[in-house]
């Protein structure tokens, strides 16, 4: 009998994990921006809240975070290198986000790495609704819980609209454009907000 070896897998390129890196970097400051930060557990006001009571003056909203287009590279790497444990470790593994922010960022996947229909992803790494899904999953932000609470929410608004396929078929749909998917996306999203989830 032939004795076994293991082999440790392959690293990814360093030059892909500085583009993991800043994709993570601009998924945190989307999420960082939508987090309330209040003085004190008990204490229902941000602190730009509380400020700006005591100096009688109408508090500022946080600007909206600045995101730029993912790089090419990133877009380009294999699925399974997104689910390499050291990636996701240094690129999202274990952290929470609501099925809201889950459908935001699947959104902004799709802007990102651009729109695509009847599989996955395409050879230059457009991802239908599934596939965005699947980058942020292996990435690590999330888990199937999350992702299967988006996919509920998703169906519902179809289902609002008397449409009864599965959304990931409504992706593939003849004549399905980016701008169609982007609104089932984001009203799906603000949805999953308004209830809280």
């Amino acid at each position: 009998m032939a004795a076994q070896t293991l082999t440790a897998p392959a690293v990814p390129d360093p030059e892909y994990a500085d583009e993991a890196a800043l994709l993570v970097r601009e998924i945190e400051q989307y999420r960082t921006a939508r987090v309330r930060t209040t003085a004190h557990p008990l204490v229902t006001k941000t602190t730009a809240e509380l400020i700006a009571e005591a100096l009688g003056t109408t508090p500022t909203a946080p600007a909206p975070p600045v995101l730029a287009p993912p790089a090419r590279a990133l877009r380009l790497l294999p699925e399974w290198v997104l689910a390499f444990p050291l990636l996701r470790q240094l690129h999202g593994a274990g952290r929470h986000i609501s099925v809201a922010e889950h459908l935001e960022l699947t959104a902004l996947v799709i802007e990102r790495y651009g729109w695509h229909s009847e599989a996955l992803r395409s050879t230059s790494g457009r991802r239908c609704i599934l596939g965005a899904q699947a980058v942020l999953f292996r990435l690590g932000y999330g888990d199937e819980h999350v992702a299967l609470a988006a996919g509920h929410h998703l169906q519902a608004v179809l289902a609002a609209r008397g449409i009864s396929e599965p959304y990931h078929r409504w992706n593939d749909a003849t004549g399905r454009t980016r701008t169609e998917v982007l609104a089932l996306i984001r009203t799906a999203a603000t949805t999953a907000r308004r209830e809280g989830r």
